[in-house]
Formats: C-alpha cells, sequence, structure tokens
C-alpha cells in the first residue's frame, strides 16, 4: 500500500504534495528508492512537497525546510541549515556539563549515572568551546533528529533539572502546556 501511494503522490503532481509516512512497511533499499524519484521527479515539476518523517536522519538531505510542531505548535519554522545551527549538545561529566549550561535554555537533558548529555538552544562560542576543552567537556551541534527529540521531550524533562539548568523560554512553556 506504502508503494501505491508513492506512485499515486508522484504521477498527481498536485501543486502542493503531501506524504505522511509514505515509507512505512519499505525496507531501506525500498526507501532510498523513493528518495531518488522524489527528488528527481521535484526536479522535474517542482511543487510543494510535504513530508512528514520520523526517520529524520534518513530524510534529512530531502527537506528545503524544517518545521518542528510541539504540542500542535510551531516550535521551529526555518531552512534546514539554520535549524541545524538552533541548538547544542553538552555531554560530559554531569557536575561539569551542569556549569556549562548555566545561563541558557536547555530543551532537553539525559543521565546516565553521572554523566550527563544536555541540548541547549545557541551556539558554542569560544568562552563554551574553551571550558568545555579545559573540563573534558564535548560540544557539537544537535543534528536535526537531536532538535525534534529535544522540542518533543516532555515539559517535566526539563522540570526535574536543577534551577539553573531548567530555563525554558516562555514560548517553550506555552508549546508545552497547549
Amino acid at each position: 500500500m506504502s508503494a501505491v501511494a508513492i506512485v499515486l503522490g508522484l504521477a498527481s503532481r498536485a501543486p502542493v504534495t503531501l506524504f505522511d509516512e509514505p515509507y512505512l512497511g519499505l525496507d531501506v533499499g525500498a526507501r532510498t528508492l523513493f528518495y531518488d524519484v522524489l527528488l528527481r521527479d521535484y526536479g522535474r515539476h517542482p511543487r510543494t512537497i510535504l513530508l512528514s518523517t520520523h526517520l529524520i536522519d534518513e530524510s534529512e538531505s530531502l527537506f528545503d525546510r524544517v518545521v518542528i510542531l510541539n504540542a500542535g505548535r510551531v516550535a521551529v519554522d526555518c531552512d534546514r541549515d539554520e535549524a541545524r545551527e538552533l541548538a547544542v549538545v553538552i555531554s560530559g561529566a554531569a557536575d561539569a556539563v551542569g556549569r556549562l549550561t548555566v545561563g541558557r535554555t536547555v530543551l532537553q537533558t539525559r543521565a546516565i549515572g553521572s554523566l550527563s548529555s544536555v541540548t541547549v538552544t545557541g551556539d558554542a562560542d569560544e568562552a563554551l568551546l574553551a571550558e568545555a576543552r579545559r573540563t573534558g567537556v564535548q560540544v557539537a551541534s544537535a543534528s536535526l533528529q537531536q532538535l525534534v527529540a529535544a522540542y518533543g521531550a516532555p515539559a517535566g524533562d526539563a522540570a526535574e533539572q536543577t534551577d539553573h539548568q531548567s530555563t525554558r523560554t516562555t514560548q517553550q512553556k506555552e508549546a508545552a502546556a497547549a
């Protein structure tokens, strides 16, 4: 049925084509073929194509624009390259990571034992990178998948952190409450 829906969606060449998880039931080879055919068809017949997906890393190269919904509200709406610059992930010893996240907007925290991984908004400035090197903490740009996961994290995820880490913006609180 997925293959039939894909063929119909591509063949219609409607000005707006919506694919909602079109690859369900397809193996990796068939999904790759779908992405190739989709891009080729789009190149020949440009139009707006909306692709709803949970396979973000696999599909990322198809995106021009990224819209992330959180509790039915738009949390992110920007071009794909801008989205990659919205957040960083700080990982390492929990106490060192905690110090590096002071004053930053925390989107998501994950902890295992004495290790912590925190996704925060913004980019990695020189001061953050220097302190991370000094304390043995890793700092990396958040992948699009990590960004989606962070914005979709339950509101309680941030609430369980210490006060200096749980600085969600008003907009994020409203989105989580909706």
